[in-house]
């Protein structure tokens, strides 16, 4: 790990924070594009911290937010655990300016296996959609959900958390994977595989959340952005 530390702002969903990081950390947090991420980093020295934006505030402070965090050590899949997660709190409204999760892989020779069952669903592979095995399951919904990566933040490539994925699955006809995310506003959204940028500690989309997914009227799926008849039974979208 490289000793030589920079100042860098590191953007969250909430706010962002201007913090010397090395060039460990700085890779870390990069996810693409001009700007660094905060969440990938998960959690630095507040000595480290000089000063915090947040958004809920609309302003600045010296010094360094709250952070909060547990350490579940909770397997969640095959060789994958959840070591900690936490957040970044403006000490002034105590809103989120950024959250975390650390994972880690005991056999770092081996890759992530089956996700750990959190119902009676049958579970599948997590992150690695391209491997997924599919097992044969009654058809009872319209998405068949596996849960690795259940509960991680949603970001678009302006770096606003837009949401929280709800589950992740296959769609009717058992062609393609989808994440169930439910946006700030409460609301679920499908978002296809190939609208996905990266899965790590957060999920970060290829663009901006659209606004255009359709719920159909005659089954009650929620479709992806940009179709136009529903993907489970064919019905046209208004």
């Amino acid at each position: 790990m490289s000793s030589e530390l920079r100042l860098k702002k590191l953007r969250g969903s909430g706010g962002f924070i201007m913090a010397t990081v090395n060039d460990d950390q700085q890779r870390k947090g990069n996810l693409g594009g001009p700007d660094l991420f905060l969440a990938p980093i998960g959690r630095l020295d507040s000595e480290k911290i000089s000063k915090y934006s947040c958004n809920t505030c609309e302003k600045e402070y010296e010094g360094s937010p709250k952070i909060e965090f547990e350490n579940p050590n909770e397997t969640v899949a095959e060789n994958l655990v959840l070591l900690e997660k936490g957040q970044y709190i403006c000490t002034t409204c105590g809103s989120i300016l950024a959250e975390y999760r650390n994972f880690s892989k005991p056999d770092e020779a081996a890759s992530v296996g089956v996700a750990i069952p959190v119902t009676s669903t049958n579970v599948v592979t997590s992150p690695s959609a391209q491997n997924v095995e599919l097992q044969n399951q009654p058809k009872t919904s319209s998405v068949k959900t596996f849960s690795s990566i259940t509960g991680l933040g949603v970001y678009d490539t302006e770096a606003k958390r837009v949401g929280v994925v709800k589950e992740m699955g296959i769609q009717p006809d058992q062609s393609s994977i989808v994440l169930v995310v439910t946006k700030n506003d409460g609301t679920d959204v499908t978002i296809k595989w190939d609208e996905i940028r990266k899965i790590g500690e957060i999920v970060l989309l290829g663009g901006s959340l659209g606004e255009n997914n359709l719920k159909c009227i005659k089954c009650n799926y929620t479709n992806s952005q940009g179709s136009k008849f529903c993907e489970s039974c064919g019905n046209k979208l208004k």
